[in-house]
């Protein structure tokens, strides 16, 4: 039986993958967190040997009459952004990939009343909210296998949950695997127009497109660190008006994966809550809590304390 060991909110902007020179010259002089943050975070988690696949809930791969995940052996070639090509180009990637738990994810989508299709198409494209952060937590480590899906564009929250539901039933259903999940993404996520943006790429989050929106994330990084999944979800509304990355649908998916409201996992930050030309961008980790994650040991007195 599969499990999931691991789980995280994670910041993929193309900053990351710059030249450092060019990081710092577009940052006052001084590294981006983004970057530290992931550093450390492989370093703790994903150079670890506990576990052995990652699934990455990718939020720039909008798919149109069902959801998709990737079922290639291997997924190897070079990447150039069609969005940024003069910041992403030509990056090389290489990984293995998990034909079987493809194929067992998709075989739970009935049960959960949605559409699920395992492709091991070659020249399935590839985008950047994977590449850069396998650059970054995956890339020498090549025993280690990645497997993306990709948000729905035609789907709603309730859709997004029930591909979590998909998600979490093909892992268990799958031997053996010992599973990272990422929801790929950022938060609040409306950028500066062109001729203004320019002015506001540093790091800093005062560049945040309104002062609404960069509280609006903070809120949910601080119910995040206190596990609130619940207000989380239950307040998707409020923060919809926000404009979240693919309308939150990769965090979406990946807590229908954990238990939705129910999920008590606490999150730890990597790094700082940063700028991105106006969007909010974190790192944000969930450990699997001791009772699992809807049954932390101190779930029922945080429910007591917020009833």
């Amino acid at each position: 039986m599969g499990e999931i060991v691991g789980a995280g909110l994670l910041a993929h902007v193309p900053t990351i993958v710059l030249p450092e020179e060019t990081r710092l010259e577009l940052n006052g002089g001084k590294e981006i967190t983004l970057v530290t943050g992931l550093n450390q975070l492989r370093e703790e988690v994903f150079a670890r040997d506990d576990y052995d696949t990652v699934v990455v809930l990718d939020s720039h791969w909008a798919t149109t009459v069902e959801f998709v995940v990737t079922a290639q052996a291997r997924r190897a070639g070079l990447f150039t952004s069609e969005e940024l090509p003069r910041g992403m180009c030509r990056m090389p990637y290489d990984f293995p990939g998990d034909p079987e738990l493809a194929e067992n994810v998709a075989r739970f989508a009935d049960k959960h009343g949605t559409w699920i299709t395992a492709i091991d198409d070659d020249y399935l494209p590839i985008y950047y909210a994977t590449v850069n952060l396998w650059k970054f937590l995956g890339e020498g480590l090549p025993d280690k296998r990645w497997v993306t899906i990709g948000v729905c564009q035609t789907g709603d929250m309730e859709d997004h949950l029930r591909l979590g539901r998909a998600l979490a039933d093909g892992i268990a259903a799958t031997p053996g695997r010992r599973v990272l999940l990422i929801a790929s993404g950022a938060l609040s996520h409306t950028f500066w127009p062109l001729r203004e943006l320019r002015e506001h790429e540093a790091s800093d989050p005062v560049h945040i497109f309104t002062p609404e929106a960069r509280e609006a994330d903070f809120e949910r990084i601080a119910w995040f660190k206190e596990g609130r999944h619940d207000k989380v979800l239950d307040t998707m509304d409020e923060f919809w008006k926000y404009k979240p990355e693919a309308k939150f649908f990769h965090y979406l998916m990946m807590a229908g994966a954990l238990g939705e409201r129910a999920c008590v996992a606490e999150a730890r930050q990597y790094g700082e809550y940063e700028n991105s030309i106006g969007t909010g961008q974190v790192h944000l980790w969930f450990d699997r809590p001791e009772g699992g994650w809807t049954g932390s040991p101190t779930t029922t007195s945080r429910e007591t304390a917020h009833a």
